[in-house]
């Protein structure tokens, strides 16, 4: 049994209960002995109600367990549905390649696009292989250099953020992490192209922002995008792992909340019971948004695309400094 199928979320334990007994029941029905027809569909619709309750009622740290969880699709998931013909790219024409940052051109709905997205591996040997998503200096390098053949040819970006941070690791620093990370969100900034971001996981701290600075940020519904990990705000403000759930709540990181701080342009709904649980009606409902975002922002000229993208992160930023100044 696979490590996607053993995870079971606290909130989510009678669901799976219930899960588990049609499971149970529909091994009896294929035996032929016994007619259970009528009690499958008994406890299917049971099934469906549990889910509906459960997850319009989801608190922020539950919607970021679900954000994390391993059986949600990942990078290359969307990649193969949405792009035909994709070809990978690799390197940074500086150092190395960085597996973990995934980027290639390909066809959108027969659009050729360039895409930048984090993967973070569905089990051990891939995350190994990705580094669960966290990329080093030399993948956001890779990424500008992404960006830079998008806008020689006029390709479209498509990007897709799902990560819990940029490396920190002491080889990443030595070789400017932050100088990266810094460099790829001017770059977001200053390419004359079309370019949407979507969260589709986890958007953590400056290594998500670094290619989630777009004319339309995305978020799935479940997905959580915030400036530090719940984790790590706890430590710091609380000095204790205990408050994580306390420090989920204080940053605003669900889609919901993010749109009406205007963070992000638009929220994709997932299938009832999250992505993990139907990854193809999830990844429809984002070809949908994407299709519709790219036609308008296609329409638009480059110049005047890139001044409006920095006029829309500056009044995010100015609006934010002057809450700041109002409270001190």
């Amino acid at each position: 049994m696979s490590e996607q199928e053993t995870v079971i979320l606290d909130f989510e334990k009678t669901i799976v209960e219930v899960e588990e007994k049609i499971n149970h029941l529909k091994t009896i029905a294929d035996d032929g002995d016994l007619d259970v027809g009528k009690e499958i569909k008994k406890l299917q619709k049971k099934l469906k109600t549990q889910i509906e309750e459960v997850y319009h009622h989801l608190q922020p740290w539950q919607k970021a367990q679900i954000a994390r969880h391993p059986a949600r699709p990942h990078c290359l998931d969307y990649v193969n549905a949405l792009i035909d013909d994709f070809t990978l790219l690799y390197g940074d024409r500086k150092f190395a390649d960085d597996a973990s940052m995934v980027c290639g051109i390909g066809m959108f709905e027969g659009i050729p696009v360039a895409v930048i997205g984090q993967e973070k591996g569905n089990d051990l040997d891939t995350r190994i292989k990705y580094n669960f998503g966290m990329a080093r200096p030399e993948g956001y390098r890779k990424a500008q250099r992404i960006m830079d053949m998008a806008e020689k040819f006029k390709l479209p970006i498509l990007t897709f953020v799902d990560t819990a941070g940029a490396y920190p690791g002491v080889d990443a620093e030595a070789r400017g992490q932050a100088e990266a990370i810094a460099s790829s969100i001017e770059k977001c900034l200053q390419v004359k192209t079309p370019l949407i971001a979507t969260i589709i996981g986890e958007g953590g701290s400056g290594g998500a922002i670094a290619i989630a600075v777009a004319d339309k940020v995305i978020m799935l519904e479940h997905a959580i995008y915030s400036v530090i990990s719940p984790e790590g705000c706890a430590s710091i403000l609380w000095r204790s792992a205990d408050k994580t759930k306390e420090a989920t709540e204080a940053l605003h990181l669900t889609a919901q909340e993010l749109k009406k701080l205007g963070i992000i342009d638009e929220i994709v709904n997932e299938t009832v019971g999250g992505a993990h649980r139907n990854p193809t009606q999830t990844i429809e409902n984002l070809r949908q948004s994407l299709k519709k975002n790219l036609k308008e922002l296609m329409a638009i000229d480059v110049e005047k695309l890139k001044q409006q993208r920095t006029e829309k992160f500056m009044a995010i930023g100015s609006q934010f400094l002057a809450v700041d100044t109002k409270q001190k």
